[in-house]
Formats: C-alpha cells, structure tokens, sequence
C-alpha cells in the first residue's frame, strides 16, 4: 500500500501488533506521518548523552523524571506512535498505561541523532511535526552531527513556532514548563 496525504501504510492498531513482535526481535520500529519507520539501535555515546540529560532533569527538577524509550501516542490526524531517547514528565505520568502512552503530559521529548541515513529526515523533519501536533511543549535534539542543540518550542497549529540552537559547550536554558538549564559541555565527549 503507498503512502498518501489521506491514507497511511496500515492503521496504528496493525503497527502496535507489528511493533511488539519486532520487538522481541530487537528492532525498534516508529509510526510517525502515516510511514513505518525504523529506529535506530542506541549506542553507547548516545546512552551518556540521555544519562547526562537525566541526571540534571533530577537535580534541576526532582518532581520530574525523564522517561527512557518511553513509547508515545502522537499526532493526531494519522495516530502515530514514537519512542523518543527521553520523555520528561511529572512522576507517575505513565502508571497505569500500557506500551503506548498519551503524551498529554510530557513536558519535554528528547531525541539524539544517530549515525544513520534515515535521522535527517526522522529526527530533523518529521519528529518535530509529530511533537508539536501532540501538543508537547519542548522538543530538545541533540545532534551529534552538526554538534549542537536545537529547542523546539510554542507549539502552534501543529508546528514548532520558536527553535533555538546552541554550539556543544554553550549553556542551554530549557523554557517552561522546563525550566531546566542544561550544560552541554560534555556532549562533545560523545560524538564520533
């Protein structure tokens, strides 16, 4: 089946069988603007990155938990499915929920580039779509490529209104409901 403006690869409920069989396998798979796409397996840089990100979530903001693999119902038109490197949300967010969470109180999704050919498209295009239609407030890339950090926030009409963009090394103020101020110095410790 092709994709098109009206009509997805499958409908979310075929992907969510699809998703936890290739799970078992040790494929990550995302459904996100009507496409099937694959995630790319963590490495071990990528770990240090979400690790470091988590530790200032907790000292900054102790009544927040950052949410690793978190898987998210997003948009709303096609009902996709992501799971970001990190999903930041008050304690407890999640109880109750199963593979597929709302995001309807996720404050901040976090996402690190991977060093595949599919990330431009998925980390830098069609995420922050995905993101904003949900209505998440901030949407952080740590791209590991161009060796910055870029903050997608004020969602509006299904879009990112402001984007921020600091150097690795230059400290980050995450906006509210955030609040965080990230130092992101170590980042260039994990990059090839």
């Amino acid at each position: 089946m092709t994709v098109t403006e009206d009509r997805p690869q499958m409908l979310a409920e075929e992907f969510e069988r699809i998703a936890v069989a290739a799970e078992r396998e040790g494929v990550r798979l995302e459904f996100i603007q009507g496409k099937l796409g694959v995630k790319a397996v963590p490495d071990g840089d990528r770990d240090e990155i979400i690790r470091w990100v988590m530790r200032q979530c907790i000292q900054q903001r102790p009544d927040l938990w950052l949410y690793p693999e978190r898987g998210l119902k997003v948009e709303t038109y096609r009902r996709g499915h992501a799971k970001p490197d990190g999903a930041l949300a008050p304690e407890g967010s999640f109880a109750g929920q199963g593979e597929w969470a709302s995001a309807d109180q996720v404050l901040m999704v976090v996402e690190v580039t991977s060093y595949d050919t599919d990330t431009d498209r998925r980390d830098r295009e069609e995420k922050p779509r995905a993101y904003a239609e949900a209505g998440i407030p901030v949407y952080l890339l740590i791209d590991r490529d161009s060796c910055e950090t870029l903050v997608h926030s004020e969602p509006e009409n299904g879009a990112y209104s402001l984007l921020t963009r600091r150097p690795f090394g230059k400290r980050l103020d995450l906006p509210e409901p955030v609040g965080i101020a990230l130092d992101t110095d170590p980042f260039k410790e994990w990059v090839r």
